[in-house]
């Protein structure tokens, strides 16, 4: 037995040894510096028992040794990255169902199963409103949600803000005003708001209707505000009355009075017709309803197209599409008909009538988006000759008949007479006043604009009290008349000068400097025209006599009229006028109580408090079929396929009222990659 223990003590020593594991520590060197780990030093792994037992057992045997085991293979990077992978996919489903989860809970908690019942007494004077006014009408001195909460009650005796109209100066208004401030009540025949510039999409089902309108009642809601739906019929000024009519229950017309304190009128626009005959026949774009209309009347005409008792002509001008107008509208109008005839009829109907569908644009100016950049006006008609969208320029419509247009057009320097069946004719040719904003306009003198309210450079309707009532949007323009107030100006510089004739007054150029300044600010739109003072000066003192007399002065600013152009009647300017007008009304409202007469200059209350409004124009885009061209940067057009197709989608996205339509677009987009368009009609 002990001779066996020396055996393997012996044979373990020797194995041991030969591995290199073995080291003497009876005996070293003195002068052999000690061992020291070293980051480069190999680190020295230990066999385990099983190993040791297995090598002495295989030398008692004189066996060789078993071989070392193989080290452990690393995963590769594709096993790695699946791994990875799968573990973020778990996670990512894990926060997927939580979000859901989340959803059902605060869906299950929106719905309600019984009533419940409101404890509010309606005042006796909003159920039954004293009569009145010049036509001895109820007076809706007080709203029946006048008492519903305590903010309302309190706003009931603020300033009363009467806003007519729901489109973009309007709602920029609303959206921008201090709730705290005013008791605000809009009236208008539409209880939503309308993003017109995607109205096109939705005549072809690129677009719903419901994703570009916000019910008006949830802008106002938010200060507390009140909406009345009925139709504005009139003015009384002189009462501060605004006369409404809307169809009661038992359909008769029913008129009334809404007091204000302060009027916004913003009711928009119609078509502008030209005096054409029969447009009865046409469509117009301006409303909901219109865009209906045409998309039912376009998948119509495809059904109808479709049938086998449909002749050869009659099926050529049912898919026969004319737009009258090559603007903006008119233009994205054929561009999405273009897009839904190449992209969805093929797929859907037979592809027969691919060939048979024709697309006209009739234009009176020598270039479609005759309003842009040259070069931007030029690609849309190259990239519609690619599509086969018809461009008729210089071409005025005379009449319209049932299933024909008819107009002249130039060729050779002679006017010939055309005629173009059609199967559905668009009419888009500008806009022309509404039938109230005419009414207005005639009730007072000062008004002379046949097309639009005019309105000084703070936005105040000309001819009305000062400071009460205020015109925006299409139905207004900005008077820039700076002659007219030649004599105004020179008044101003009389105290100074000592004269009191100011026809006869002349300017040195200090004076001169002295009164630009008060040109800029009553005329902002005149700043760019009056940056070289000097040179203005110089080129008009004709008799070089270093002064300007009345004469002078008068030419002077005559032709800084005539360089000043109408302000765009778009939604930009209307969204601009209604922030403009919000911040100004909210100075006014704390500003007018502190003031004495004496601080206010010319008894202008608003020129002191805020400035003239002025226009800053941000460019103009236009969607031309999968591609879309920006008028943004003066002299740097620029235009493309589709990327920048996403840049206009991008652009028109952030510049939706709220997230509900912002959602609404997104997902209606995002159903067209995948579906296709909706072609049903109902």
């Amino acid at each position: 037995m002990l001779r066996q223990r020396v055996v393997n003590t012996l044979a373990v020593r020797s194995v041991i040894a030969r591995q290199g594991l073995y080291t003497s520590t009876t005996r070293r060197l003195p002068s052999a510096p000690p061992l020291r780990p070293t980051a480069s030093r190999p680190t020295v792994k230990l066999p385990t028992q099983s190993r040791i037992l297995a090598t002495v057992s295989a030398a008692a045997k004189d066996e060789p040794p078993p071989p070392p085991p193989p080290p452990p293979k690393e995963r590769s990077a594709f096993v790695r990255a699946l791994i990875k992978t799968a573990a973020f996919a778990g996670f990512a489903g894990m926060s997927v169902t939580a979000i859901i989860v989340a959803f059902f809970l605060y869906d299950a908690s929106t719905y309600k199963e019984s009533v419940d019942e409101v404890d509010i007494s309606v005042p006796q004077i909003a159920l039954n409103p004293r009569r009145g006014g010049p036509k001895n009408l109820p007076i809706a001195e007080v709203l029946i949600d006048d008492d519903e909460h305590e903010e309302i009650q309190r706003l009931k005796t603020k300033p009363r803000l009467v806003v007519l109209g729901s489109g973009w100066g309007s709602v920029a208004l609303i959206k921008n005003l201090n709730p705290e401030d005013y008791h605000v009540t809009v009236i208008s025949p539409s209880n939503y708001f309308l993003y017109t510039p995607l109205l096109p999409s939705a005549t072809v089902g690129t677009l719903e209707v419901r994703s570009l309108v916000e019910p008006i009642r949830r802008i106002t809601g938010a200060i507390r505000g009140h909406f009345i739906k009925a139709t504005a019929e009139d003015v009384d000024f002189s009462e501060k009355l605004v006369e409404v009519s809307q169809i009661g229950p038992d359909g008769q017309k029913r008129h009334f009075y809404v007091p204000y304190d302060k009027l916004v009128i913003g009711v928009g626009s119609k078509t502008r017709t030209h005096g054409v005959e029969g447009l009865q026949y046409c469509q117009f774009l301006k409303d909901v309803n219109d865009a209906r209309i045409i998309r039912k009347k376009v998948i119509e005409n495809f059904e109808q197209a479709c049938l086998p008792t449909t002749t050869d002509e009659e099926r050529r001008k049912l898919l026969s599409f004319v737009v009258c107008g090559g603007g903006p509208t008119g233009v994205e109008f054929a561009a999405e008909l273009f897009d839904m005839l190449n992209e969805d009829l093929t797929l859907r109907y037979p592809r027969i009538l691919r060939n048979e569908v024709s697309v006209h644009i009739v234009q009176s100016r020598s270039h479609i988006l005759n309003t842009y950049d040259e070069a931007l006006s030029k690609y849309a008609e190259e990239r519609f000759a690619r599509q086969q969208i018809d461009v008729l320029t210089n071409a005025r419509v005379c009449k319209i008949e049932k299933d024909k247009v008819i107009f002249t057009q130039k060729e050779e320097g002679k006017v010939v007479t055309k005629e173009l069946p059609f199967g559905l004719c668009l009419w888009s040719t500008g806009v022309a006043p509404t039938h109230f904003a005419h009414k207005i306009a005639e009730s007072l003198e000062i008004q002379k604009n046949a097309f639009a309210l005019e309105t000084d450079t703070h936005l105040r309707l000309l001819g009305a009290p000062l400071g009460d009532v205020y015109a925006i949007g299409d139905c207004a323009t900005v008077q820039n008349n700076v002659a007219s107030h030649v004599v105004e100006f020179l008044q101003s510089m009389a105290v100074e000068t000592g004269i009191r004739d100011p026809t006869k007054q002349e300017l040195t150029f200090s004076q001169w400097r002295k009164l630009a300044p008060r040109i800029k600010r009553k005329f902002p739109q005149a700043t760019y025209h009056l940056r070289r003072l000097d040179r203005l000066f110089e080129k008009y003192d004709e008799d070089k006599s270093g002064t300007l007399d009345f004469n002078e002065l008068t030419k002077m600013l005559q032709q800084i009229d005539k360089k000043l152009t109408s302000l765009p009647a778009t939604a930009q300017r209307a969204h601009q006028q209604g922030q403009y007008l919000a911040r100004k009304l909210n100075k006014l409202v704390h500003a007018a109580p502190g003031l004495e007469i004496n601080q206010i200059v010319d008894g202008d209350l608003d020129a002191f408090v805020y400035k003239a409004f002025e226009y800053k124009h941000l460019g103009s885009l236009a969607y031309v079929g999968n591609a879309a061209v920006f008028d943004v940067i003066p002299g740097m057009p620029f235009a493309g396929g589709l990327v920048y197709l996403y840049l206009w989608r991008s652009a028109y996205f952030a510049q939706s009222v709220s997230a509900r339509t912002r959602m609404l677009l997104a997902m209606d987009w995002t159903k067209r990659a995948l579906f296709g368009r909706d072609l049903m009609n109902f």
